[in-house]
């Protein structure tokens, strides 16, 4: 007779059988290295005393450095070459890794890259404005324009696609952070990787923690997570927006991907957990709880991240650890979604003290 984690483990190996089914009628273009791995972080777990930290490794796919946006982009770029596109338009930060990513994207499928970058920060350095992400963008071809912070993004998007059409260009539009239901599918198919991994780890995963921001990771896990029927509990730590406009953001469109998937799967509010006490003056902008737990796992586990997505999560991953959020666990992953290319664009934040 099977245990009853047996026949749990049975159930979601079953549920991914038919999630990666569907998942398969999508257009795909294959742009990470997938699956990402999956390891543990000891040293983090003896500093803490807490449970076993693990960290799902997306800062590994690949594509430009890798980061999690990459995921997104191979359902997003393949929608676009249905579409016939000769061009891709896309929006973020002055250092988004999103817009990285893209550029990176169409430069391997042929396609046009225009970026627009907002200016969410203020800050004028040369380093910020021109080094880390916005270096690699152009170094893979792309076009730049900046706004002005608080400009319309999806309205300024749109204005430069009737341009180009009028120049006899086929442009695709991908959302910032590529946070739409096409994008969404990739973390849907993260969830049912990391699910197959814990299995082939003997390891049952009791939580798994991220950066949420735009919304589309978030969405996408929650829409896997419960396509699979899976217990494990997700937290998104906030960057940029307050806790109720996060969880209805995230809500909606994992709601609008399983419509999309066509799945029937419901998603209950309550399996949308944002904490967004960690976003400090606002996004982009470094906060000392980001730049020590930057500094902790560079020292401790060899590990980078950055300073604005994946630094603020590490900081509330290790803040609620120390808080007893996770007593009683024994696994807990957190979901490294790259970016560490963006150090270079704040390059005087940590203190460091140069040569001896």
């Amino acid at each position: 007779m099977l245990t009853t984690l047996e026949q749990h483990r049975s159930k979601i190996s079953e549920n991914i059988g038919i999630l990666r089914r569907t998942l398969d009628t999508f257009p795909r273009v294959r742009l990470g290295h997938l699956p990402t791995p999956l390891e543990p972080m000891d040293r983090l777990s003896e500093e803490l005393n807490g449970p076993r930290f693990w960290v799902k490794r997306d800062d590994c796919t690949g594509l430009s450095s890798g980061g999690n946006k990459t995921r997104k982009l191979e359902f997003l770029i393949a929608d676009a070459l249905e579409k016939n596109a000769t061009c891709v338009i896309t929006q973020g930060a002055t250092q988004s890794n999103h817009a990285r990513q893209t550029a990176a994207a169409a430069a391997k499928v042929g396609l046009g890259c225009h970026i627009l970058l907002e200016d969410r920060t203020g800050y004028n350095s040369e380093e910020y404005n021109l080094n880390g992400n916005v270096l690699l963008d152009q170094l893979h071809g792309a076009t730049i324009s900046k706004r002005n912070g608080g400009a319309d993004m999806a309205a300024e998007m749109e204005v430069l696609a009737s341009q180009l059409l009028s120049d006899g260009e086929t442009p695709y539009i991908i959302p910032g952070g590529g946070s739409n239901t096409t994008g969404a599918l990739g973390y849907v198919v993260c969830a049912a990787e990391l699910e197959e991994q814990a299995s082939e780890n003997n390891v049952e995963i009791d939580a798994l923690v991220h950066a949420t921001g735009s919304s589309g990771t978030q969405a996408g896990l929650v829409a896997g997570l419960c396509s699979l029927e899976s217990d494990i509990h997700l937290l998104g730590i906030g960057v940029r927006a307050p806790q109720e406009k996060q969880e209805k953001m995230v809500h909606d469109l994992a709601m609008a991907t399983t419509d999309f998937l066509g799945n029937g799967v419901s998603v209950p509010r309550d399996v949308v957990r944002a904490n967004c006490n960690y976003v400090g003056e606002g996004y982009g902008l470094p906060t000392e709880q980001m730049i020590n737990a930057l500094k902790m796992l560079a020292q401790l586990e060899g590990l980078l991240f950055d300073p604005v997505y994946s630094g603020k999560g590490l900081a509330g991953l290790i803040d609620l650890t120390r808080q007893g959020y996770f007593d009683g666990m024994q696994n807990v992953v957190f979901l490294h979604t790259g970016g560490s290319a963006a150090l270079f664009g704040y390059p005087n934040i940590f203190g460091l003290p140069g040569y001896n």
